[in-house]
């Protein structure tokens, strides 16, 4: 059977790292997970008891294709006390996961042969649906000098191969965790406005910061479009939800394409996810030990001679520059997963030029995880 050339795309290596754990674990293996960027909390228990409600109550039918009224209501309020910016609902589209999102944005957004701007190293994914697409992702280098975020003047440099239709930013990014301060981010803002450039906003690791606090574009252009989902600070990763907000402009574009491609997102997840905004003090406090992970790596990785981070000002992640102990990060994490049983995923799965010098470490796990990963790496590199 002859396949679609579009299905010729990279793999997501993190599902692939997590295959080989897997494997390794059925085998009777022992497996730090530090590869995948998944919280070990459950859900809140406010979703749990809204989600046991629904059930009861059998209200797991068909929704309207862009979400449930009541949710919707409550994100934009949920961008109201937190950013002070007011969103009309008719503007919020519930989405199966920040997948489903970035898939409506990319259809609705741009034709086949359009080029589309994105931070490298970045999430996989993004540049593999567009390729899926016929969108040309146009990798932007980001290094430490611009705190692994694009600039203006990348983007000019960019153009000169041709026209860019759109750019996609993330703050905090994976795998960086890297952030858009409010300067840089109205100077790309302005440079999307100048050019004609759509602007897409990952916000999926907002609520997991140390330090300054994320900023949504909407702050800077109100015609972003803007990406968030309830899997990372929501710790609802298999519930499979997120969200967007779009101008109204675009509103009916992708109502028509999520109503052909998904009919609707998952109910059950929608009616729990209600309740996800009651629950804040509990997902600080698993904020609170994410940053004590965070810590924890930084203080102990170096005794290791793992030394070299980005900012990681955000997220769960530590993108590490291994690149004097190898120039091979794939070869490197195999070995580390053969011998030490600790999973991280190599950088060539979000950088395909420079990545074979770094390693993602996530820290999502719970600390006696991370620290029992920092340990056996110190024994190992020793």
């Amino acid at each position: 059977m002859k396949l679609s050339a579009r299905s010729n795309i990279s793999p997501f290596i993190v599902m692939e790292v997590m295959a080989a754990a897997a494997a390794r674990e059925a085998e009777g293996g022992d497996v730090l997970h530090l590869e995948v960027g998944q919280p070990s909390f459950s859900a809140p228990k406010g979703v749990l008891d809204a989600a046991h409600a629904a059930l009861r109550e059998n209200r797991i039918g068909y929704t309207l294709a862009l979400g449930i009224p009541e949710l919707r209501q409550r994100i934009a309020e949920h961008y109201a006390t937190q950013y002070g910016q007011s969103v009309n609902p008719d503007r919020i589209v519930i989405t199966t996961g920040s997948s489903a999102a970035f898939l409506l944005s990319f259809l609705a957004l741009f034709d086949p042969g359009s080029r589309v701007a994105i931070a490298s190293p970045g999430y996989p994914a993004y540049r593999n649906i567009m390729r899926v697409l016929n969108i040309e992702p146009v990798l932007i280098p980001c290094t430490a000098q611009t705190g692994f975020q694009p600039t203006p003047e990348l983007l000019l440099r960019a153009a000169k191969d041709g026209r860019l239709d759109g750019l996609l930013v993330a703050s905090p990014a994976n795998p960086t965790g890297s952030m858009i301060g409010e300067e840089q981010f109205s100077a790309l803002a302005a440079h999307c406005r100048a050019h004609d450039m759509a602007l897409i906003s990952d916000e999926i690791y907002h609520g997991i910061t140390y330090g300054a606090l994320a900023h949504t574009a909407l702050q800077f252009d109100p015609e972003a479009v803007i990406i968030n989902s309830f899997s990372k600070y929501f710790s609802m990763t298999g519930w499979r939800l997120g969200w967007m907000i779009v101008p109204e402009v675009v509103r009916r574009a992708v109502e028509r394409i999520a109503q052909n491609l998904f009919i609707s997102p998952p109910t059950l997840s929608q009616h729990a996810a209600v309740a996800a905004f009651d629950c804040h003090e509990e997902l600080r406090r698993n904020a609170a030990v994410y940053a004590a992970n965070r810590e924890l790596l930084l203080r102990e990785l170096p005794k290791a001679g793992i030394s070299s981070f980005a900012p990681a000002d955000g997220a769960f992640y530590l993108y590490a520059d291994i690149s004097h102990l190898t120039q091979d990060s794939e070869q490197f994490c195999r070995r580390m997963l053969n011998e030490t049983g600790v999973a991280a995923t190599p950088g060539v799965d979000f950088d395909p030029e420079y990545g074979h010098r770094f390693v993602r470490f996530s820290f999502a796990e719970s600390t006696e995880i991370v620290a029992k990963a920092a340990a056996r790496l110190k024994d190992w590199l020793a």
